[in-house]
């Protein structure tokens, strides 16, 4: 029970002291429930997006690190049950000074032993512009080696609640003796 309890003073202690990475967008029960009731009155949308993901590995301050691996991984062609944790940047354009206009966090493996082929559970969360404090949710496979990937949106919060749509990833800078990439992204998404 003292473990439970620090941990949730530990909780509402960071809660507290840490800005909301989601921005301003009014996420109460009440509100959510208002923005409900008046989705009736509301239109469909398709909103185009476009960026850039910055992976990086090796760096004095990585934004992507491996936290799994299988005991074979390391002699698999395809690092086949390794497990990556990401929160990377997203920017307006390719070069890394770009401004920064949100990011992707979330989670990656390699699942196939027979391609270099990954599974992408990645929120995007957006903190400039009409879509600050707004995030979607992609679930998708990632053969990373096509030239471009589809990967679905299943859902999204603040402006693209009830989002749905499609984001297509390109390689657009991959250094394979750092294993930093940068990834180009055009989303289309249908929201209310």
């Amino acid at each position: 029970m003292k473990l439970i309890n620090a941990a949730l003073l530990w909780w509402v202690a960071i809660s507290i002291a840490m800005p909301s990475a989601y921005g301003s967008v009014d996420q109460s029960p009440k509100a959510v429930e208002k923005w409900f009731k008046e989705l009736r009155h509301g239109e469909e949308k398709l909103t185009k997006l476009h960026f850039y993901l910055h992976d990086t590995v090796t760096a004095k301050n990585p934004t992507t690190v491996q936290v799994a691996q299988a005991n074979m991984t390391s002699k698999s062609p395809t690092l086949f049950g390794e497990t990556v944790v990401l929160d990377d940047p997203l920017t307006v354009g390719p070069e890394p000074s770009s401004k920064i206009i949100g990011h992707a966090q979330g989670i990656y493996s390699s699942v196939s032993q027979e391609g270099y082929s990954q599974i992408m559970i990645l929120n995007l969360i957006f903190n400039y512009g009409k879509f600050n404090g707004s995030t979607l949710s992609l679930l998708g496979s990632n053969p990373i080696f096509n030239e471009y990937r589809e990967m679905p949106i299943l859902g999204g919060t603040g402006a693209f609640r009830l989002a749905r749509g499609i984001a297509t990833e390109k390689s657009y800078a991959v250094n394979v003796t750092t294993k930093n990439a940068i990834a180009e992204h055009h989303v289309l998404v249908l929201h209310y």
